[in-house]
């Protein structure tokens, strides 16, 4: 019965949050579909054709896998940083607390959400990046275990985010000044073999570089670090990030308004 229940429960939860962002698709699915669209335009088109190739590759061909994958960590990310608060703020979280059903699976559900969106809007970039290149596959199994665990990554992110947070305002503040330089200093645009020796060491300390450059590997075969490493990275990330959920919610802390 209790399996039964926590499945029932997972399935609620999940239904809700990805009701939730399919109901407003305008405001969560085509914003990113535009603003990808210009990076397209802008650094491929433009600034590709003067850059030229990069890693072997031609410069459009080298920004797709770190673009998709940019989409991805942004809106499993704020997925779950909006839809949690905004539960916590309207007192929705308390029912969800005195439920018979265990924390794992609140966690799970909210992070099941953010996944599904970060997948989906990466699968729309992905069909964008058709207009403007032709897509190699090198291994796709690389491709879908690195774009699941690195959603995974963001969307638990998000929702400490959100435990934290006291205010709308509150859960802004890592996307815009930790999230949004990471990413971009994460190997989106370049490689950080073309860095000096010191900055290749400094950028080796940033998680999101190992995730796009496995991702990279996926579509391109070439990587600036070992794939190994960067999934041993992914996953301490994700065990970790999961426990410290676990614990916040567990203890109630950052749970009251």
């Amino acid at each position: 019965m209790s399996a039964s229940v926590n499945r029932i429960a997972l399935k609620s939860i999940l239904y809700k949050e990805v009701h939730r962002f399919m109901r407003i698709w305008v405001q969560t699915l085509v914003p990113p579909a535009i603003t990808i669209s210009l990076y397209f335009v802008i650094f491929g088109e433009l600034i590709g054709a003067r850059i030229g190739q990069m890693g072997g590759f031609d410069y459009m061909s080298f920004i797709v896998p770190g673009l998709i994958m940019m989409s991805v960590i942004t809106n499993s990310y704020s997925n779950v940083a909006s839809s949690f608060f905004s539960a916590k703020w309207q007192r929705n979280v308390e029912e969800m607390l005195v439920a018979p059903v265990p924390n794992w699976v609140i966690v799970a559900g909210y992070v099941g959400g953010g996944m599904t969106r970060g997948i989906l809007v990466g699968l729309i970039v992905t069909l964008i990046s058709l207009l403007f290149v032709d897509i190699q596959i090198h291994n796709i199994w690389v491709i879908i275990a690195t774009v699941c665990l690195t959603s995974a990554v963001f969307a638990l992110g998000g929702l400490i985010n959100a435990i934290f947070a006291g205010s709308f305002d509150d859960i802004s503040i890592i996307p815009t000044f930790v999230l949004t330089p990471l990413t971009y200093l994460g190997g989106v645009f370049y490689s950080i073999s073309l860095l000096p020796e010191f900055w290749q060491g400094v950028s080796q300390l940033n998680p999101i570089v190992y995730m796009i450059n496995a991702f990279r590997y996926g579509f391109l075969g070439i990587s600036d670090v070992s794939l190994t490493v960067a999934f041993g990275v992914i996953g301490i990330f994700i065990v970790s990030l999961f426990t410290i959920a676990m614990t916040l919610i567990t203890k109630g802390i950052g749970l009251r308004t």
